[in-house]
């Protein structure tokens, strides 16, 4: 079976390890290439864009993909939509990974907010100095508030429009929930914008922020695909190995 993940998460570099060498399986993870130095996961790799849904359509084609895995990151609606609709011009199963949301607990103070342009409106109403910890997409929507103070995190140099005042860090998670209470700390952040991502390896800074008491715009994930959808790696397997011997 010519297996294609749709990667650049854990859980797709997770999934890549397990069927790597597993018989009756032949993997390739695609990765966007957004990061310079991307981590790769094993087996065949393919990095950059497919050019569009066309692109992605006849790639499967040409590759004679028996399935594919839509394992990239909750936000990445664009790519996920191509999946949808290039598996099913080709005529191929669909299984989309996706670790599930965050559920907020005692002590967190969470907006919910529908998109980066909702945040950037309720932002002022909740603090001056913001650590905007969505990756670099996104940050266009926040350039125009003059009064607030921000500090961006990304892996790589953010482009711009970025807001006015701002302090970029670099890094690459996962990031402890101590060193994540001392960036907040250090920078006298008094407010949190982030990505309903899930997952145990983004979440040290909402632990942090819920142990200093700072609010938390959260922004909501893009509607679920037509697709079926697991929520675990072992999950997924499960049903790649259902799909290659569908008599058992």
């Amino acid at each position: 079976m010519n297996v294609l993940i749709l990667g650049g998460t854990g859980e797709a570099r997770r999934l890549a390890a397990v069927l790597d060498g597993r018989p009756g399986f032949a993997v390739t993870s695609s990765l966007a290439g957004r990061v310079a130095v991307p981590w790769l996961p094993c087996g065949s790799v393919r990095v950059g864009g497919f050019g569009g849904l066309d692109g992605l359509t006849g790639w499967l084609r040409s590759n004679r993909t028996d399935v594919v895995v839509d394992a990239t990151h909750p936000f990445s609606a664009r790519m996920t939509a191509h999946a949808v609709a290039a598996s099913a011009a080709v005529g191929v199963p669909l299984l989309v990974l996706r670790r599930p949301g965050w559920t907020a607990g005692p002590g967190d103070r969470w907006h919910r907010v529908p998109d980066a342009a909702a945040a950037a409106a309720l932002l002022p109403t909740l603090g001056e100095r913001a650590f905007l910890a969505i990756g670099r997409q996104q940050l266009a929507a926040f350039a125009d508030l003059d009064g607030m103070w921000f500090l961006l995190r990304a892996v790589d140099p953010p482009a711009p429009p970025l807001p006015r005042r701002n302090h970029v860090v670099l890094g690459r998670g996962p990031f402890t929930a101590d060193a994540e209470r001392e960036l907040l700390r250090e920078h006298r952040i008094d407010v949190l914008v982030a990505r309903d991502s899930g997952g145990d390896m983004t979440a040290a800074k909402l632990v942090a922020a819920r142990e200093l008491g700072v609010p938390v715009v959260l922004l909501n994930r893009p509607p679920e695909p037509d697709a079926p959808v697991v929520g675990t790696v072992d999950d997924a397997v499960g049903r790649l190995e259902a799909l290659r011997t569908p008599d058992g």
